[in-house]
């Protein structure tokens, strides 16, 4: 038996540091991950697709990313299996639940209501455990579980949504996935395959490769690994293996620059032009380091070009620790006199002290060296 599994497609997120010519490229490419999955479920043979989860961003997206959703869906060829995860549960609102829904949706795809095994091909089940509401406080994967028995004649694969205790942060959080009954499952001969979603990074779970997360299709931010990927999955009475399978071309990367000196300004500019497909590359700086007013005045411009060029740029106020210094030389090359130095010298003053007005007193800066520096 052949397979597609993936997750947290999130279609219809929004990203507050995209502009709107590249927040349309993110929600597009998002629906064209959509369609290469189609076509690589049809190109390897997959008997079924298992979305686990998060589909859509919320369930208040708008009509549009709906529509659009359910076109992407109706190029599968095979049948498709939607959970609901915390993102969209199957509440009175759910997304899933709505007349355009209902009338648009696909013959072929099918929304996962409950646990009941679904019978996806000869011999083969499908068991899932939707969300019902955004917090259920309890493991719905263990409650899927339970008092499912392993048959010799069938394999299953359980479909489920959430954070596995192994991996969580908050292990006291009642909504986890218990790792133990998974495992159970598994070597009982209950279930053949876990199929999870909700980490965007894709990878097994515990070093155990039946119970994975597929990872989301296009990246959504800086702390994944390996995302961007869909799994083809192969099981059967032998074993089970995964192939990862690339859908998403969007990257998520972070630069630590120290600058000391218009050497590593360049250096920067270097780096950030090399980064490949800037229109889906969105990288966050953390910049450490002293520059003199004419190097920080070259490194706003260096920013500003590649804020243009890249879908987003960002500098990490919380990693990051630059510090600009004015000295009488510095002053000097602004060409002022009278009035306008004794105001610079000033502002020189705030920027080098930590406060309030330390931010406002370097953009002041900058702009002055912009309006001063000889053409």
């Amino acid at each position: 038996m052949r397979f597609l599994h993936t997750a947290d497609w999130h279609l219809g997120m929004t990203r507050r540091f995209l502009g709107p010519e590249a927040q349309a490229r993110f929600a597009d490419d998002r629906i064209q991950a959509v369609r290469r999955m189609a076509a690589l479920a049809a190109d390897e043979g997959c008997a079924f697709v298992v979305a686990c989860g998060d589909l859509f961003d919320s369930n208040h997206v708008d009509r549009r990313a709906v529509a659009r959703a359910l076109d992407a869906l109706g190029a599968f060829e095979v049948p498709v299996y939607l959970l609901p995860g915390n993102h969209d549960p199957l509440d009175a609102a759910s997304v899933y639940r709505t007349h355009l829904f209902r009338d648009r949706c696909p013959p072929h795809v099918t929304v996962i209501a409950d646990s009941t095994p679904i019978s996806v091909a000869p011999g083969v089940q499908l068991v899932g455990a939707p969300w019902h509401t955004r917090r259920p406080g309890r493991d719905l994967a263990a409650e899927a579980l339970q008092g499912l028995a392993p048959d010799p004649g069938v394999l299953r694969v359980l479909a489920a949504h959430g954070a596995v205790d192994a991996l969580s942060p908050d292990p006291t959080d009642p909504s986890l996935i218990r790792l133990d009954p998974l495992r159970h499952a598994l070597f009982s001969g209950a279930i053949a395959y876990a199929a999870l979603g909700d980490r965007h990074s894709a990878g097994e779970v515990a070093g155990e490769p039946r119970i994975r997360y597929p990872g989301a299709p296009v990246a959504t931010g800086h702390d994944q690994v390996n995302p961007g990927t869909a799994l083809v999955v192969d099981v059967d009475a032998s074993g089970t293996s995964v192939a990862e399978h690339r859908v998403g071309g969007w990257e998520f990367r972070r630069i630590e620059a120290r600058l000391g000196g218009i050497d590593d300004v360049e250096r920067l500019d270097a780096e950030l032009e090399s980064v490949p497909d800037k229109a889906r590359s969105v990288v966050r700086l953390a910049l450490v380091g002293t520059l003199s007013v004419a190097e920080d005045a070259r490194l706003q411009e260096v920013l500003r070009h590649h804020g243009d060029v890249l879908a987003g740029l960002t500098v990490s106020e919380g990693r990051s620790d630059l510090s600009v210094f004015v000295d009488d030389d510095a002053l000097h090359e602004l060409g002022l006199t009278g009035y306008a130095h004794d105001a610079a010298a000033e502002i020189a003053a705030l920027a080098a002290q930590e406060g309030p007005r330390q931010q406002d007193a370097r953009d002041a800066l900058r702009l002055l060296n912009r309006l001063a520096r000889p053409a």
